[in-house]
């Protein structure tokens, strides 16, 4: 037995209600089913450590005496030997609450359905779906709206999702009385629920198919859906459009779509949250005197960067309120420029004599410190006079 709380290992309070109880435990169920977790012990053992906790919360009568007594309760006899639930035995007569209910629900959701799928004729949500959308770096500055092509599944129009020529309800099935599952005992001990081989699950018999659906009661179709994206959005961010996903069947609701934004990289800005991040060239003669240069805003302004006397390459200047913008806010990151000082090439005569003549007036590079600095080391290094 885990010495874990039973609400933290289903990760519920202790004033949750039982459907509260059986949304967490499915949840948790799911994703550590030694099916989807094959050669896993670690997923393993916590999948019986989730079963062990919710056999106990999801009964009012185990629930109190755990509240009550901890899982001493449960435990060699629990609570003085008089224990009333004989620890952990689990029940195989699928009465609700047993062990049939528990593996009902895990592998009902395997089978594609949830809960749902023990009554065919049951509404049944749509699923949802999922669009990845690319956009620039431009319109994620300026915010955009996007016009989508979603493919889904769509309720027919031509039986209303019956499935019938007729488009009204097929009659039920007899077999099995619209649940879709049959049940038989075997050995005298276990009762095996299959699918109905009369209706082949559905828990209703379509005699005339409807022609459009083929007695599906939905049809692959294709949507437009306007999207609008604010200003200032970052990549990865999950966008919700309400009924946008796959239709309900019987009622039921339509699933969602979420659509998930990818920025993509851009030629000249990088990005980190809401600040710009740019490498620009500047010459020799603008590194060492200082001056102006113009760059590109994102929305196609040009932008005028003070270059600073004496910049070095890797030196960066801050020019603020020029990055993105934030959302929810008037705000706006800022934009940093780094410099990168570049040595002329390809020099004329008159170029080069110049050069020669600066650096014979620098034999002591008084102008150029970082060198003066270094050769000062190696002085110190080798205890050069």
């Amino acid at each position: 037995m885990s010495d874990t709380d039973y609400y933290e290992i289903l990760g519920v309070s202790k004033t949750a209600s039982t459907d509260e109880l059986k949304r967490a435990y499915r949840s948790q169920a799911m994703k550590y089913h030694p099916d989807r977790n094959p050669d896993n012990p670690e997923a393993e053992a916590k999948f019986k450590e989730i079963n062990e906790a919710y056999d106990v919360l999801k009964d009012e009568q185990k629930r109190a005496a755990y509240d009550r007594y901890g899982k001493q309760a449960f435990q060699n006899g629990g609570m003085g030997g008089g224990n009333p639930f004989g620890g952990f035995g689990f029940d195989f007569s699928g009465a609700t609450g047993g062990f049939g209910d528990i593996f009902g629900d895990i592998f009902s959701e395997f089978m594609g359905g949830g809960r749902q799928a023990r009554n065919p004729n049951a509404p049944q949500d749509g699923a949802d779906l999922r669009y990845n959308l690319d956009i620039s770096l431009e319109e994620a500055f300026t915010g955009v709206e996007k016009e989508i092509t979603v493919p889904h599944s769509a309720l027919c129009e031509n039986c209303h999702g019956h499935g019938t020529e007729d488009g009204k309800e097929a009659p039920v099935c007899t077999t099995c009385h619209g649940r879709g599952k049959v049940q038989s005992q075997k050995g005298g001990f276990f009762i095996v629920e299959t699918t109905c081989p009369t209706c082949k699950g559905k828990g209703r018999i379509v005699k005339s198919a409807c022609k459009k659906c083929r007695g599906e009661g939905i049809i692959h179709a294709e949507k437009q859906i306007k999207i609008k994206i604010p200003a200032g959005i970052e990549s990865d961010t999950r966008m919700r459009v309400a009924g946008g996903g796959e239709a309900g069947l019987r009622g039921g609701q339509d699933g969602d779509l979420y659509v998930f934004i990818n920025v993509l990289p851009h030629k000249l800005y990088a990005r980190e949250g809401a600040n710009l991040y740019t490498t620009v060239p500047v010459s020799m003669a603008c590194a060492a005197l200082g001056g102006k240069i113009d760059i590109p805003s994102i929305d196609g302004r040009d932008i005028k960067i003070d270059v600073p006397v004496g910049t070095q390459t890797n030196q960066q200047q801050k020019v603020s309120n020029e990055g993105m913008p934030i959302i929810r806010s008037s705000r706006k990151g800022d934009l940093y420029v780094r410099f990168a000082v570049e040595t002329p090439v390809n020099l004329s005569k008159k170029q080069k004599e110049l050069l020669e003549e600066f650096r014979s007036l620098d034999k002591d590079d008084t102008c150029q410190p970082q060198t003066k600095g270094f050769m000062d080391k190696i002085k110190d290094l080798f205890n050069v006079a």
